[in-house]
């Protein structure tokens, strides 16, 4: 591998700097506990999505600036001249296999088919619910032009599966693709797409600056440090996309998920104008109910003494305005 030895390279594999050690519980119950902590998943209450969504922003006017969640981590980030794509999945399951593994519960907010010419691919790590192959090789098709910018080690990995030209960036590295300034950021995450290759490519959130436009995709991460450091080496986002969902049990997912308290924090941390959520309400991946995410968000909002509408998310399918002149909250 011929990466420099970091704070998070040690020659061979990548590591997070803060430790990732599982809670005393863990530990103690190693793989039993984790078998049984996914075997009491309640599977009842990811049936269906609840009919009632409290969404705080609407379907914007026809040619703004917009966001539009189409699934998990998965956005339509529209400007004019630019759209841009982040962890596209769209297959029916996110696993190495097409008979097993998380199904989705819900269709794609848009079907790949339909959407617009994508100029930028944004891909934060190999994990079958961020990284799926088919897909990318679908919008290699669908928009030829389209840059796929990622983490180390995945360029080469995409090339091997025929899907050429991605770039890789270490963290707080930079490339300017199609007029967007697109920096690496440190997440506290893993990768792995098989049981032998463990950290062998690396995981981050990927900082676009647009025409003045500062998006923060956030990828998968537990909370870190790095939050405070993305605001003061890069600024305050205009818009923070941050994990909120598959967080339960604490124990186990607590070192590389945020819970919605955790993201709060993240939100404050970088001093983000808005926050939307991702990462819930399309993959069972954990325990807590389909709709845990949404009343966990309300509630640390709360308990932060924040405005409900400065974090906010979105049904599938529905679409944002982005706007430049909010002023930050800090």
């Amino acid at each position: 591998m011929p990466y420099p030895l970091s704070d998070h390279f040690n020659g061979t594999r990548f590591f997070n700097p803060e430790p990732t050690i599982r809670s005393q519980e863990g530990r103690r119950g190693g793989m039993w506990t984790f078998l049984t902590a996914r075997l009491r998943r309640d599977q009842s209450v990811w049936a269906t999505w609840p009919k009632h969504v409290e969404n705080t922003l609407y379907s914007p006017p026809e040619g703004d600036f917009t966001l539009t969640w189409i699934g998990h981590s998965t956005f339509l980030i529209r400007f004019p001249g630019l759209n841009v794509l982040t962890d596209p999945v769209f297959s029916e399951r996110c696993s190495p296999v097409g008979f097993a593994g998380p199904r989705r519960v819900r269709a794609p907010g848009i079907a790949l088919a339909d959407l617009p010419r994508i100029d930028i691919i944004l891909l934060s790590h190999n994990h079958y619910d961020h990284m799926d192959i088919d897909a990318l090789r679908a919008l290699h098709r669908h928009s030829p032009g389209a840059r796929i910018v990622t983490m180390l080690g995945n360029a080469a990995y995409l090339a091997k599966k025929r899907i050429p030209g991605a770039i890789d960036l270490d963290w707080w590295q930079e490339t300017t693709v199609h007029g967007a300034h697109i920096t690496g950021t440190p997440a506290r995450h893993f990768s792995a797409r098989t049981l032998w290759d463990r950290n062998e490519t690396l995981w981050g959130g990927l900082y676009l600056n647009y025409k003045g436009h500062r998006i923060f995709f956030a990828g998968d991460t537990g909370y870190t440090k790095y939050f405070a450091e993305i605001r003061r080496r890069l600024g305050a986002p205009t818009l923070a996309m941050l994990p909120i969902g598959a967080y339960e049990p604490r124990w186990m997912m607590g070192p590389v998920h945020l819970n919605p308290a955790d993201a709060v924090q993240a939100m404050l941390d970088l001093h983000a104008v808005r926050a939307v959520g991702m990462h819930f309400g399309t993959f069972q991946l954990t325990a807590e109910p389909i709709d845990a995410p949404l009343h966990d968000l309300r509630a640390a909002m709360r308990a932060a003494d924040q405005e409900l509408e400065r974090f906010f998310t979105l049904d599938a399918g529905e679409s944002a305005p982005l706007r430049l002149e909010a002023p930050a909250l800090v």
